[in-house]
């Protein structure tokens, strides 16, 4: 399976590396998406229904943890991460409103029509998500 994000997605990542008390951020990331199947992470919440490519809002790290929302284009195997915010701590918010929903997905759609988005690995070696230009 293939993981993919937007700019969007890898700034607020950044930031969570930046704080001590959100650093769990790469291991559940980690946890949640490498070495699975494509069925595995579509255990989330769909947001747009039964439509053939999911719109998934996901629980990580349990009730205080995030929320990541992503889009999933399984008969392709991949993967787009487009937002993540913590639900607790200096930076925790209530689940974002519809309208922030909407415009995340749209804001996705058009990365991947534009192939704006970064590639995530992980690198073994540093113990960390690593992320660079889709070429």
């Amino acid at each position: 399976m293939d993981v993919f994000c937007t700019k969007r997605f890898f700034k607020e990542y950044n930031n969570f590396l930046s704080n001590k008390s959100y650093r769990s951020v790469n291991d559940l990331l980690y946890n949640y998406l490498f070495d699975k199947n494509v069925s595995d992470v579509l255990s989330g919440t769909k947001l747009n229904g039964s439509c053939p490519i999911p719109y998934v809002k996901k629980r990580l790290g349990g009730r205080g943890g995030f929320r990541l929302y992503y889009i999933v284009v399984p008969d392709k195997e991949k993967v787009y991460l487009l937002y993540i915010h913590p639900k607790s701590g200096s930076l925790g918010a209530d689940n974002i409103n519809d309208e922030t929903k909407a415009l995340l997905y749209k804001e996705g759609l058009e990365c991947m029509n534009n192939n704006d988005l970064l590639t995530i690995q992980f690198d073994s070696i540093n113990n960390i998500l690593s992320f660079e230009i889709k070429s």
